[in-house]
């Protein structure tokens, strides 16, 4: 089974950036959606973005839209999430997820914080 590895988490202040990696183990990865997924502390998990499997339709949760991009690179089996503009409530767990492989990764750590 494909193994998905997120990285780049970290602390940055409001206002900040930060370019999440979704790591996978095999080719297979570029037969999947991969979407994005993040927990809050309390909270359940919500969807945030996905992108087709070759790269195109991408879509956002409304809170995230217009600072958030997804997109992908099947040649080097790598998806990201580039974040612009964090907010406090942006603030979670990031996981990445592909969908037809059942596959989830261990999630990476995102804190905006002052």
């Amino acid at each position: 089974q494909v193994q998905l590895v997120e990285s780049g988490g970290g602390l940055v202040q409001p206002g900040g950036s930060l370019r999440l990696s979704c790591s996978a183990s095999d080719i297979t990865f570029a037969t999947s959606e991969m979407h994005w997924y993040r927990q809050a502390p309390g909270k359940e998990r919500e969807w945030i973005a996905s992108i087709s499997s070759v790269g195109d339709r991408p879509s956002y949760r409304d809170s995230v839209r217009g600072r958030f991009t997804i997109s992908r690179d099947n040649a080097k089996l790598e998806g990201y999430l580039q974040m612009r503009g964090l907010w406090l409530e942006d603030t979670a767990v990031y996981y990445c997820h592909a969908p037809r492989l059942r596959a989830w990764g261990q999630g990476t750590q995102v804190t905006v914080s002052w």
